[in-house]
């Protein structure tokens, strides 16, 4: 670590959260987010609206985040920012306003990888949060990705399982759409899944060989169940919300949890770490606090502020690149997919 204190600033704008963050070495300094109300009431995001928005929200963001960080422009030294994966639009203009300020300070740019971002987290240094140790599992799970990542160092990862169809994430909003629930309903089903029984509806788990995962045909089952349900009793839906959102956060659970241990017997490696906004969902957590005790894992969840986007994780992994050198040129363009 450097005894020279090197400020980052972060800079996340993938979909439609707007963040910023400034980062001292690994201390994190400050984390704002900006969230988008607006794809509310569309059930999802809108990548014309978020690009927009991106644009209103990016200066008074990055304004807060050096003020609450108690620094100026100037005293930065490197500017992170997302190039992909993500929404193209949303990506320009975290990706030009980087560029600007970089050009304008006359200090290094710092491309990061979104999902490498979500990886990366864990290394942000705070009290009572032991650091992972290489080589570790790494399971990203988001609206957009679901990964099982064997980490061998910063930026040496190697992803050994992935969706062949949906995300986890898309998963659990599209259940939630079918069950009335607003958008976002991960949160919502994990909050009415306390309530409910696990076991109340079975639902049949998708044969997919190796690490990679499939949820689409999941998805169908749910809502083929739901449809045979509402024409046999049109109350169905809401005498048995709980049971129903319990029944469906356990079978996510349990095909994650299932490659997951596949994963640690084919690897060896027994350090997990979780990462994405559905880490967040604290059936996963309680699943991996169980493995811990039952199958001597360590494992390693993220604070709530890092599970969902955020520009705290893009200046963690800024950091590193700039401890390394390793600068992007200023001819670097977004990508709206980039493989880790």
């Amino acid at each position: 670590m450097s005894s020279q204190k090197i400020y980052i600033l972060g800079i996340e704008s993938s979909c439609d959260d707007t963040a910023a963050a400034v980062i001292c070495n690994g201390e994190i300094l400050s984390n704002v987010v900006a969230t988008q109300q607006i794809h509310i009431k569309y059930g999802g995001v809108v990548p014309e609206l978020a690009s927009r928005a991106h644009q209103q929200h990016i200066v008074p963001v990055v304004h807060q985040a050096l003020e609450q960080a108690g620094i100026t422009k100037e005293d930065l030294h490197g500017i992170a920012f997302t190039k992909g994966p993500g929404l193209m639009g949303s990506l320009l203009v975290g990706v030009s306003f980087a560029k600007s300020l970089a050009m304008g300070l006359n200090i290094p740019l710092l491309d990061v990888n979104h999902m490498q971002g979500h990886i990366l987290a864990h290394f942000i240094e705070e009290d009572g949060y032991t650091l992972p140790t290489f080589p570790f599992l790494a399971m990203t799970i988001s609206g957009g990705h679901t990964q099982i990542v064997k980490v061998n160092d910063y930026f040496d990862m190697d992803v050994i399982g992935q969706t062949l169809d949906d995300a986890v994430g898309e998963a659990f909003d599209k259940s939630g759409k079918l069950l009335g629930l607003k958008y976002p309903a991960g949160p919502e089903i994990d909050k009415l899944a306390k309530q409910g029984n696990p076991k109340a509806f079975p639902f049949s788990k998708p044969k997919v060989g190796g690490l990679d995962f499939s949820f689409s045909g999941l998805k169908t089952a749910i809502l083929y169940f739901i449809q045979k349900k509402v024409k046999e009793n049109p109350n169905f839906i809401e005498e048995n919300l709980a049971d129903i959102c319990a029944s469906i956060q356990y079978t996510i659970i349990s095909i994650l949890m299932a490659k997951l241990k596949k994963a640690v017997k084919e690897t060896g490696i027994t350090q997990v770490a979780i990462g994405g906004g559905v880490s967040a969902n604290s059936g996963i957590r309680d699943a991996l606090k169980q493995a811990e005790h039952t199958l001597g894992w360590t494992t390693y969840i993220p604070k709530f502020e890092y599970t969902t986007d955020n520009a705290g994780m893009i200046a963690i992994t800024g950091y590193h690149k700039y401890l390394k050198q390793d600068f992007a040129d200023i001819t670097v363009v977004a990508k709206a997919r980039l493989a880790i």
